[in-house]
């Protein structure tokens, strides 16, 4: 797959704009963009993390049953 594509700038208002190519589409809808020396540079806004996600779940208000286990059958070696 070629990842590098030629595109055409356009102004959208008082921004300027280009047009993403299917091809390279990023996921989601949000991204960051920075400029390193001459480049631009635009890179897909992670989705928060599982630790993050878990962490805003409220604590069960009930407890879990006990887990009963079975007593381990002889094996003979």
């Amino acid at each position: 797959m070629n990842t590098e594509r030629q595109v055409r700038l356009f102004r959208n208002g008082r921004n300027q704009a280009l047009r993403i190519p299917r091809d390279l589409e990023l996921p989601g809808r949000a991204a960051t963009l920075r400029k390193e020396g001459p480049r631009l540079i635009i890179e897909p806004v992670a989705g928060p993390s599982l630790l993050a996600v878990l962490a805003k779940l409220k604590p069960l208000e009930e407890g879990l049953p006990p887990i009963l286990r079975p007593l381990a059958e002889p094996v003979e070696l």
